[in-house]
């Protein structure tokens, strides 16, 4: 069973970046596709940006695209979301998870067998 543990969050004023990380645990990291949610209060969790197995292949929501770019390294289990021009819009606890579904399912989050427990972002307007 993998375990996910995220970090990286905090507060950041908008126009600003931060970098959040998942560190994978307990199997083998480099089967999964690895993608990272967000939940604003009040609100669903969304799709933020997903990655295949070999890195090569990146997916993004269109208000990630241009401002956020995920990685990640399967020789160290870590995927990371590198967050550029920050919003407020942005706030959210977001959410790092890994699945072995069709690269077509990627947006939804119950696609996903395993989760971390979340890292607050809040950008300050």
């Amino acid at each position: 069973q993998v375990q996910l543990v995220e970090s990286g969050g905090g507060l950041v004023q908008a126009g600003g970046s931060l970098r959040l990380s998942c560190a994978a645990s307990g199997g083998t990291f480099s089967p999964y596709i690895m993608a990272w949610f967000r939940q604003a209060p009040g609100k669903e969790q969304e799709f933020v940006a997903a990655i295949m197995k070999s890195g090569g292949i990146v997916s993004y929501a269109d208000f990630a695209r241009g401002r956020f770019i995920i990685s990640r390294d399967n020789a160290k289990n870590t995927v990371s979301l590198q967050m550029n021009t920050l919003k407020p819009e942005d706030t959210a606890v977001y959410y790092c998870a890994a699945g072995k579904k069709e690269w077509a399912l990627r947006r939804l989050n119950k696609e996903y067998d395993y989760w971390g427990q979340g890292t607050q972002v809040t950008v300050s307007s």
